[in-house]
Order: C-alpha cells, then structure tokens, then sequence
C-alpha cells in the first residue's frame, strides 16, 4: 500500500468509528457496537473502501494489548473481597455453563472440531466489565448490593476469561490440545501475576522520580506505553499470548490492585496513579477503535451464505446458550428475584472479551466465514441487548 493511501485509510477508520461511536451512544447502545458497524459499513461487506491490510491489522494488535490493558487497568481485585462468596459462586456458575453449553452444542450438536468448539466454548464466557460499569454507572446502581456482587464477578470473569485465552492461544497455534504445554502456559500467566506488580511498583517509582525532574512532557505515557510493550513481548516469549501482558501491566498499574506482594502502584500514591490514568486514556482510546473497526472490516458479509440454515441455527442457538449461562449464575447465591434478574442480566455483554476471542478464532484459521460471522452475531447481541434490558428492568422495578 502506498503511504498516501495508508493515511487515507487510517482516516476513514478513526472518522467512521467516532462518527458510529456516538450515533450507538446517542441511541443508548455501546460504544463498541457503533465501532463495529463503522468497520462493516467501509469494509468489504458493504462500501469496499477499506480493506484488512497486514498495516491495519498491526495496528489492531496495539489496539488489543491497549485494551486489556485498559481493562486491566480498571479491574478492582478488592470488590472480591467485599463481595466475598457471592461474587466468586456468580462468577464460577456465569463462566463455566456459557462454556460448556458452547462447547456441547458446538461439538456435539453441530458436529464441530474440538478445538473449534473449545474456542466457541471460550468466546460465550468473559463478561465485559466496562459495558457493566458504564451501565449500572448510568443508572447510579454501581454501589448497590446486586452491582457490588456484578463488579466482582466481573473482575474475577475477566482474569479467568484472560487464563482461558491464553490456553487456545496455546492450542491454536500448537495444532491441537496438548496438557503439557498447557501447564507451562498456566505456569507462565502464574508467574506474570506474581512478578508483574512487583515490577510494576520498581518501575512507577523511577517514572515518578523522572517526572519530578524532567521538564520534557509526555514522559509518562511514553515509559508507560514502553513498559506495556515489553509486557506484550515477555508474554509471547515465554510462550503466553501478548494480550495477556498487556493485561497484566494494566493490573499491575492499576490503582486498586491489590495482591500480598504490591498494595498499590507508587505506595499508594492515589494521585500518580489518576496521572498515569489520565494521560494514558486518549492514547488507549485512538488505538482501541482501531481494533473493534478492523473486526468489522474482517467480516465479509458478502462471502456468507445467509439463506443457509446453520448460519441462523447456530447463532440463534449459541445466543440462547450465552444469554441462559449467565442468568441462571445468580440463582445460586441468597438475594430478591429482582436482585438476582439484575446481576444475570448485568453478566450478559460480552463486549471486547467476547470479540479478542473471535477474531483469535478467525485469524488462527479455527474459524470459517460461517462460524465466525455467527459468533459476531452472538456477541454483539449479548453486547447491544442487556443495557436496554437492564435500564427497562430498574425502570419499571428499581
């Protein structure tokens, strides 16, 4: 691609993903719904403007790792402990039954490869935690007793969600599934836990002592993008997938991570870390875009064959699967009926989980065109749909 024309594309993506963004936010709908509609309405689905180049699909590999690291970033490990057993049971119940309805309907139902099944199974699973929060923020729900036990099962969703995909990772790009190379990769995302704080808290001190001596801006967000990609490399070279280092720097950075070997980045300086918050936000917000736009881009809704029955089949079925595997996670724990609708509801949206685990799927050539399409479909209807469920259900019951 000439440069000329790489600028231009690069143009179209951002503009449609921000013009998409807040007509989907002005409708009431997630952000990441309009970004995917931006892709499939330039891509070769409709308008054929853009194509999913090796240039664009570089730049959404940043994107991901920013993203994780975002949700890194904002996940709170304390709201475990407040939310104690409650949280864990709905967490446990929500990611363990979408996984295996997935993988059971997937495999045996449909017929399909274990593999490819296990990676279906695996896409049904996370929820996504920004989609909670920026719903029950909204409706100023965030503090109650069902959004507390939702925010913790939503953190603890997000870090088994990460393990789980750095386990297909593993089979996917080892042909298959093999128990001794999954250890060592449980082994290695053991290990990026434990030691990623520690070198987190080394490396924010000397940033800190940096930022009070060096009179060039923008010292933070370079150290802070730096560390973020060595995470992203040391992740890959001990055989993990990258994403989960950038998920892994986002929780050691965070604010309100906590484990017995780091309390909080900088000792608890609650300021440094909103700093580093503040300035790493319009940096992660260009490049997250990039990403959700280049999985709408990689859909070709022209190569699918919609008058074939499995296409309807299999998305209807494996939406029926994701939308029961979390409502019924909260009937297992003590709480009114309307508190128990609302946390399974609220564990519904899968959000940039679900979709890291698709395109993973598609990019490691697991998926066919059909597949894929239906697990978009899936996952954008468990995105688009509890939000207005939820604001209809405090509405009318709140």
């Amino acid at each position: 691609m000439a440069v000329h024309d790489y600028f231009l594309t690069l143009l179209i993506i951002l503009l449609s993903a921000r013009l998409f963004t807040e007509i989907a936010v002005r409708l009431k709908a997630p952000a990441v719904i309009g970004e995917l509609l931006a892709g499939v309405l330039i891509g070769p689905s409709l308008l054929g403007w853009v194509e999913p180049v090796e240039a664009v699909k570089l730049l959404a590999e940043i994107g991901i790792i920013m993203l994780l690291f975002e949700v890194g970033l904002e996940t709170d490990v304390r709201r475990l402990a407040k939310t104690g057993a409650k949280a864990f049971i709905v967490a446990s119940v929500g990611l363990s039954m979408p996984f295996i309805m997935g993988f059971s309907l997937a495999f045996w139902f449909f017929e399909l490869p274990m593999l490819v099944a296990l990676f279906i199974g695996g896409t049904l699973t996370a929820t996504s935690i920004g989609i909670t929060l920026r719903v029950l923020a909204d409706l100023k729900r965030q503090d109650s007793v069902e959004g507390q036990v939702v925010l913790g099962a939503a953190v603890l969703d997000d870090i088994l969600g990460v393990v789980l995909l750095a386990l297909l990772y593993e089979f996917s790009i080892g042909g298959g599934i093999n128990l001794i190379n999954a250890g060592k990769v449980l082994l290695s995302v053991l290990t990026f836990f434990v030691l990623a704080p520690i070198a987190a808290k080394l490396i924010s001190f000397i940033i800190k002592h940096l930022g009070s001596v060096s009179d060039v801006p923008g010292l933070i967000p370079s150290t802070i993008v730096s560390l973020m990609l060595f995470f992203a490399w040391l992740a890959h070279a001990v055989g993990a997938p990258e994403l989960l280092g950038g998920f892994s720097a986002g929780m050691a950075l965070s604010r309100r991570f906590f484990l017995p070997f780091g309390a909080s980045l900088a000792g608890g300086d609650i300021d440094f870390a909103h700093e580093i918050e503040a300035q790493m936000k319009p940096i992660i917000h260009l490049f997250t875009p990039i990403f959700f736009v280049t999985v709408g881009l990689s859909l070709n809704l022209r190569e699918i064959e919609w008058n074939s029955p499995f296409v309807w089949l299999f998305s209807s079925t494996l939406f029926a699967a994701a939308v029961a595997g979390k409502i019924i996670s909260p009937l297992f724990v003590r709480g009114s009926w309307f508190q128990r609708w609302a946390i399974g509801i609220a564990m519904v949206p899968r959000g940039e989980i679900g979709l890291i685990f698709a395109e993973l799927g598609k990019e490691s050539g697991i998926f066919t065109d059909a597949v894929y399409a239906g697990m978009i479909i899936v996952v954008a209807l468990t995105t688009l749909l509890p939000p207005f469920l939820l604001k209809w259900l405090y509405g009318r019951y709140g």
